[in-house]
Parts: C-alpha cells; sequence; structure tokens
C-alpha cells in the first residue's frame, strides 16, 4: 500500500501569535494585599512555552515547548540554561501539564487511538527517570479519558479531571469531566470524589481544589475535603466554592503551608486574565500579575515546593529578547513520514500549479483581503486590500488566475457574497515589491445573495461553488471565465439543507463536499459526499462508522480536500474529542478541527494533528522541488532568519467566557 505523500499546508486558530515564556516572581514570607513584584522569566524565548511547574526551590522547571514543532517536555535547570528535552513517548504528538517528582515525570499525552470514535486520545503516563530503565506507563486505563494530573504532595496520590469510561457528549466550552483520585500504586483503584470539575490540585494529601462552572454561569474554584477512607466513599462529596460570583476564576494551584490558592481570574473591569492570590484564612485577594504587566493575559499559575515562588506562563513581550517574529510558515511534526506539515500564518492556502506560491487569506479584519507568500515562507505579497475575502483556489492551469470569496464570513444565504476572479501578474511576484497590481472579475451576480467556498476545475474551465440564491446553501458550477452573466451557469446540488466548502479532485472526475443533507434540522453535524461534476453517483463517505451506527451521525467534517492523485481526502474533524481542557487556553473553537486522512471509500483513517488547538482549512500539494527542498532556513523554528509578521501577542479570550462578563 502506498503511503499518503506531499506537503500539507493549514490553519491553526490563534497559535502563531501567541509566544509564551514562562515566568516567575518570588514570593515573601507572608503575601501582602498589596507589594512590589519581581519578574523572572524562566524559558528562552524560543517558541511556545508554558503550563509549567517547580521541580524545586532552586526554581528547575518542567514545562511544554513547541520548539521542534509538537508539543514535548522539557526541563530547566538553573546551572544549565539550555532546556532539556525529557524522554517521554517519542511518537507522541501532543504532551502537556508535566509534573516531576522523585525521579518520575507525570504527564498527559495522546499517542494511543481511541477505542471508539469521538472519544479524546488524553491519558496520564508516568516515565521512570534517572539512573532506572527509562519505563513509561499508562496510568489511565485503556477506554478512559484523564486530563490534568496532579500529584499530592506525598506523591502517594494522583487526582485527574477525568470522563473517566464516559462517552464525550460533544460539549467544548464546560467540560462535563468529574475529579477522579487514584493511588499510584494502584492506578486502576479510582475514585469519583466530585462530580463536574477540572485542573484539580492538591491542598495536603486530603483536600482538592478545582474549577468549574458555577450555576450563576462564573467559572469558580471550589474544594472537596476527603475523609479519611475516600476511597471507599458511597456518595459523593459537597464541594465548597471558595470564589465569588463576578470573577471568572479558573486553573487553581493550592499550597497548604501558606493557607492559599492561586488561579488566573478574569474580572468585569479588565479585559485580561491576571493572576491572583487567595488568602483562605482571610478571605482576602491579592492581586499578584495585574500591576507588573496589565494588558497581558496571564496562565496557569504554579507553586514552587516550599512556596517560594509563583510561576505562570504569558505573551513575552514585543520587545523581550528571543523570537520576535511570526513566521508565514512554520514546520509541524507529521505523525507520517512522507507527509511535511506546515503551518500558516492565515487561513485557506492554495498552492499555484507549480508550487512555487500559495495563496491565502491572512485575517478577516486588520488585514483583510488576498496575499500570496512563496512556498519557502521567505516573502510575501499583498493582491487585494481594503475588501473582505475569504477561500482561495489557485487555477491549476493557470499562475496568474486565483478565485475566491468576497464579502462578509460566516453569513447567512440571503447576505451578499459574491466569487471573484482575481487575475495578476506573476512576473510582479519580485523582493523589491510589498503590494502587487490585480485585475478583480466578479463572477456571480449581486443579487443572488452569498456564493462562496470557490474550487476550480482541473482544467481550468469551470469553478464549482456554494451558493444561497435559492433560499438554501446548495452547490453550483459556473464558467471560470465569464461566470453567470452569459448563461454559464447550473445547479448541482438541489435540496432544504447546507452543501458547502466542495473541492475539486485533481482527475476531475470527483467533487467532495460538507453537508448535512443527512441530518438538515441540524446545523452542527456535516459528513463528507462526493458527486460527478454531471450531479451523477452522490455518495456519502462514511468515515466515524458505518451507516446506521450511533456515531456515524455525529460527524463534523468541514474543509475537505484532495491529494494529487485523488484517491485520499484530506479534512478537518471532531472524531477525536477534545484533546486538553479549553479554558486553559486562548481563544480556541477546538473541537472543531484536528486533520485526518481517509480513503475515497472511508477506509483507512489517520489523524495527522491533534492537540489543544483548531486546526483547519488545509491545502495538499504532491511533493516538488519547490516543498521537498526547504532547507529550514526561513522556517527553521528558532532561527533569526524567520520572515515573517512582527509578534504582538494578540489572542483573545475565549468568546464563551468574555460574553459573559
Amino acid at each position: 500500500m502506498i503511503p499518503p505523500k506531499g506537503t500539507i499546508v493549514f490553519t491553526t486558530v490563534g497559535r502563531p501569535y501567541y509566544g509564551f515564556d514562562v515566568f516567575s516572581i518570588p514570593l515573601p514570607s507572608k503575601v501582602p494585599s498589596v507589594t512590589q513584584w519581581i519578574e523572572h522569566r524562566l524559558t528562552d524565548g524560543t517558541s511556545i512555552n508554558f503550563n509549567g511547574q517547580f521541580v524545586d526551590e532552586d526554581q528547575t522547571l518542567v514545562y511544554v515547548s513547541e520548539r521542534t514543532g509538537s508539543p514535548r517536555i522539557y526541563l530547566n535547570r538553573r546551572e544549565n540554561p539550555k532546556p532539556e528535552q525529557l524522554p517521554t513517548v517519542s511518537e507522541s504528538m501532543f504532551h502537556d501539564r508535566p509534573v516531576l517528582r522523585n525521579d518520575r515525570l507525570y504527564y498527559v499525552s495522546a499517542h494511543e487511538p481511541a477505542n471508539k470514535p469521538f472519544a479524546s486520545w488524553s491519558a496520564v503516563y508516568m516515565t521512570q527517570l534517572g539512573d532506572r530503565l527509562r519505563e513509561t506507563f499508562r496510568l489511565t486505563p485503556k477506554g478512559a479519558v484523564d486530563y490534568s494530573p496532579a500529584v499530592s504532595p506525598t506523591g502517594k496520590f494522583i487526582a485527574v479531571a477525568s470522563y473517566g469510561f464516559r462517552p464525550w457528549k460533544g460539549e467544548f466550552h464546560d467540560l462535563d469531566t468529574d475529579i477522579i483520585v487514584f493511588p499510584l500504586s494502584d492506578p486502576n483503584r479510582r475514585t469519583i470524589v466530585c462530580n463536574r470539575g477540572g485542573w484539580p490540585t492538591w491542598f495536603g494529601d486530603s483536600t482538592i481544589f478545582f474549577h468549574r462552572k458555577a450555576d450563576d454561569g462564573w467559572w469558580s474554584i471550589f474544594r472537596v475535603d476527603l475523609p479519611e477512607n475516600f476511597q471507599q466513599l458511597d456518595a459523593y462529596e459537597n464541594p465548597r466554592r471558595i470564589t465569588p460570583p463576578g470573577v471568572h476564576a479558573f486553573t487553581p494551584s493550592a499550597f497548604r503551608d501558606r493557607n492559599c490558592v492561586a488561579f488566573a481570574t478574569r474580572r468585569r473591569e479588565s479585559n485580561y486574565r491576571h493572576i491572583e492570590i487567595l488568602d483562605l484564612e482571610s478571605e482576602s485577594f491579592c492581586r499578584v500579575t495585574e500591576s507588573l504587566n496589565p494588558n497581558f493575559h496571564h496562565y496557569n499559575p504554579f507553586f514552587s515546593p516550599e512556596g517560594g515562588f509563583l510561576g505562570y506562563h504569558r505573551f513575552r513581550g514585543e520587545s523581550a529578547p528571543g523570537e520576535t517574529t511570526i513566521p508565514h510558515l512554520d514546520p509541524v511534526t507529521s505523525p507520517i513520514k512522507e507527509l511535511r506539515m506546515l503551518r500558516l500564518n492565515g487561513s485557506f492556502p492554495s498552492f499555484s500549479p507549480d508550487g512555487d506560491f500559495i495563496a491565502f487569506n491572512h485575517d478577516f479584519d486588520a488585514n483583510s483581503g488576498l496575499k500570496i507568500v512563496r512556498s519557502d515562507g521567505s516573502k510575501r505579497w499583498v493582491v487585494l486590500k481594503d475588501r473582505t475575502a475569504f477561500y482561495t483556489s489557485w487555477d491549476p492551469t493557470k499562475d496568474d488566475v486565483i478565485y475566491t470569496s468576497i464579502g462578509p464570513i460566516f453569513q447567512s444565504a440571503e447576505r451578499t457574497v459574491q466569487i471573484a476572479r482575481i487575475s495578476f501578474d506573476p512576473k510582479d511576484l519580485t523582493d523589491d515589491r510589498e503590494e502587487i497590481s490585480a485585475t478583480v472579475k466578479i463572477l456571480t451576480r449581486e443579487d443572488t445573495g452569498n456564493n462562496a467556498f470557490p474550487s476550480c476545475s482541473p482544467d481550468g474551465k469551470f469553478v464549482v461553488f456554494r451558493s444561497g440564491r435559492t433560499g438554501h446553501k446548495n452547490l453550483f458550477i459556473v464558467d471560470a471565465v465569464d461566470g453567470e452573466f452569459n448563461g454559464g451557469i447550473r445547479q448541482l446540488t438541489d435540496g432544504p439543507w447546507i452543501d458547502t466548502m466542495p473541492s475539486w479532485s485533481p482527475d476531475g472526475k470527483l467533487i467532495a463536499f460538507s453537508s448535512n443533507r443527512h441530518n438538515a434540522d441540524d446545523v452542527t453535524t456535516f459528513s463528507i459526499y462526493l458527486i460527478r461534476p454531471d450531479g451523477s453517483d452522490l455518495r456519502r463517505v462514511h468515515v466515524a462508522g458505518p451507516e446506521g451506527s450511533s456515531d456515524v451521525d455525529r460527524e463534523r467534517i468541514n474543509h475537505v480536500c484532495f491529494n494529487s492523485d485523488s484517491s485520499w481526502l484530506l479534512f478537518t474533524a471532531n472524531m477525536g474529542g477534545v484533546t486538553a481542557e479549553p479554558v486553559s487556553l486562548p481563544n480556541q473553537f477546538q473541537p472543531y478541527g484536528d486533520m485526518y486522512i481517509v480513503r475515497l471509500d472511508g477506509s483507512d483513517l489517520q489523524r495527522v494533528t491533534w492537540n489543544g488547538y483548531e486546526n483547519g482549512t488545509p491545502t495538499w500539494y504532491p511533493s516538488s522541488s519547490s516543498t521537498e527542498e526547504i532547507e529550514l532556513g526561513s522556517l527553521t523554528l528558532g532561527s533569526n532568519k524567520v520572515v515573517g509578521d512582527k509578534l504582538k501577542g494578540q489572542f483573545e479570550e475565549p468568546l464563551w467566557i468574555s460574553c459573559n462578563i
């Protein structure tokens, strides 16, 4: 069987802007209500560094970094500033929430597929370090899903946020996880100590703090006190809320000797997430980071073992040492050897016929329009500006024509959006230019509503697109040069459902698209369909299971495209559930997007991304001289030669948090 090959370029929502580093502040013996905090950066400004934990009072730090193209676990020692990558599961594309205790490294990994669709792959593992044999043990039972491990001070117990063996119901804001505790000596002896909760932290060996969304809508910190025989509980303990309504509080870290809990907050009067400490005796709040960096978000605090330091991560700042540029293209570790994967600083990429250039949409606000970047990431040009455009399809037969949609994105069927043919002179793509002139030709009538997502036929003669002109969103095919103005249009699909995001196969025989026609009343579930350009042989590609199975109609599949020989489909889907607790991240829509490939008959399904982010809008190009021979140069992670945008830390709180304030 020939493995899938080529280059996949895709988008990760918000991720290129993060620029996270881990910071710490020393704590006095008693934290006063007002103090002059002193902040120290602990990581080196390479890639993004986050979700740390202290190993000792020398600020030895274990943390997650994406400097090699996927989240890996690193150790920083004071005497050796060079990060040391710790041995974990080498084949895993995702690691998170590391804790290093007594030469035992605990962490989340997602390298073992779940035993059913729509279940997360996330589980807790322990790797034995030191002089002993470096063995790795799965602590989460097969078939269960665990997040966010916390190790008790004695090291005897581990707490996790867990679905257990329950199925994921589809939520991705407030996860319906429970707090489960198990002894390290017997990981299968699991006890639910509290329903509904996430991100546990130990306060001694008998109290756990965690976050959850309270009934009044505010994310809050709760406390559950465990009896001595908590492993024989017949009823769940009632947790006590310790943070008040009117302030969001999440990702706690508790320290018993100081009798306090640190957490991230989002208050009404601030647009940013900040770290605060709650004194449990006086019930008074100490705002820590607000005076240090009032206009940065701060995430996921943690105490050192004896409470001398408080750590967290944040955007490193525009003028801080380290990486200050967002590369146009960024290499990402691929789980399939024959596939190259590149993250684009933009959306909806499309390769030129020779593979030397990529058309894309930068964003849909300040940098709306259409741009082109070299496929080695070394140069970018503006083609269309001051007009909102989304989606791109480069004419496979012409190096000077790109199709796009002009108008507002994600609107009703009646809202005017038009298919446009953008033509330009490729000789203008030179190093001394920033913008190139282009001719815009509208192919659809203004009175036909929402026309979007064009895909050009391999012979360059036609464009298939989604239109709302009938009152429903179905597929149409239009003449690629003259549009519909000379009668060159015909309807391909018809019905009271949504057919969208079509992709014409390179061999010209099929058009793939996303549709909810199997359940037209549900606008959140979409599956892959194939149809011939003449409207015949319509069929559904069953990815999550066979027709009639309980899971098949839960698919949320979008952004479908073909590989070069039309034998594989690449798409974005929700079938891997949720990989990390979303409230601990900047704005993401996961699990809307992890990417998969599958054969046209629904066989040989393979996952190609899994992380805490939303990945999507991919394109798949065959290997060529342009993409094969990239020597990482301008694409090298950590290189001083990176070409791209200035890193400004422009990311937002999750919309489902900010809209509640």
